[in-house]
């Protein structure tokens, strides 16, 4: 299991190139950006909502997140890679998107605003060793009937030792390592969050999580 260092050095590397790396696999049959649509679609966000992407790379998500809240609404992107960030800048000029905030930093140590409608997360959060402290305090930070999605890779039940070091290999160049599998994000929103539902993706080698915070009664 690589160390946080390990990780940036990883993406560093990868950052300018990780686009067109991640399309190829399409060629094995894996929708990414189908799954990304879904994930975001799950996130139930309207007009004026603020919106987290925790781990939000070079910014494959972001037209789906400003079509989802609009101009009055508020995008914000946080990463651990510097390099993939600046990617993500150059998605956001090319664009002429004024709504999106990207922050240089740690999922683990970030402070999520308050009130926020929506935090999302895809192919990032197993990464972060803290991954429920990440959970638990972004679900303190939602609204009311907020929602918290996490789209992400897992593996499979039951496979064969052969077929999850296969996988493995595979996606090793974005820091994947067979550990990982032992990290299991989707209790941690069970744990924490209500009307949690899992759906299995991709023979079952990717999931998408969806949790919510209850809804307040009455006035305050």
């Amino acid at each position: 299991m690589l160390t946080k260092a390990e990780i940036i050095a990883v993406y560093r590397k990868r950052a300018r190139r990780y686009d067109i790396s991640a399309n190829l696999y399409y060629l094995i049959g894996f929708r990414e950006m189908a799954y990304r649509s879904q994930a975001v679609q799950a996130l139930r966000l309207r007009p004026g909502d603020t919106v987290v992407e925790v781990g939000c790379g070079t910014g494959l998500n972001l037209a789906l997140l400003c079509r989802s809240v609009g101009t009055t609404g508020r995008v914000i992107g946080i990463d651990l890679t510097d390099q993939m960030l600046e990617q993500a800048r150059h998605r956001i000029e090319r664009n002429g998107w004024s709504n999106v905030e990207l922050v240089h930093t740690d999922a683990a140590s970030y402070e999520f605003p308050s009130g926020t409608a929506g935090i999302i997360s895809t192919f990032a959060l197993t990464l972060v060793p803290e991954y429920e402290h990440v959970i638990k305090r972004g679900t303190r930070a939602l609204r009311p009937a907020g929602r918290f999605v996490v789209l992400d890779l897992k593996q499979p039940e039951r496979a064969p030792d052969w077929l999850v070091r296969l996988g493995v290999f595979l996606i090793k160049p974005f820091a994947v390592s067979i550990d990982l599998g032992e990290r299991h994000p989707w209790e941690a929103m069970e744990r924490h969050l209500t009307k949690t539902s899992v759906k299995q993706l991709y023979l079952r080698c990717a999931y998408l999580a969806v949790g919510e915070t209850p809804e307040r009664h009455g006035t305050d």
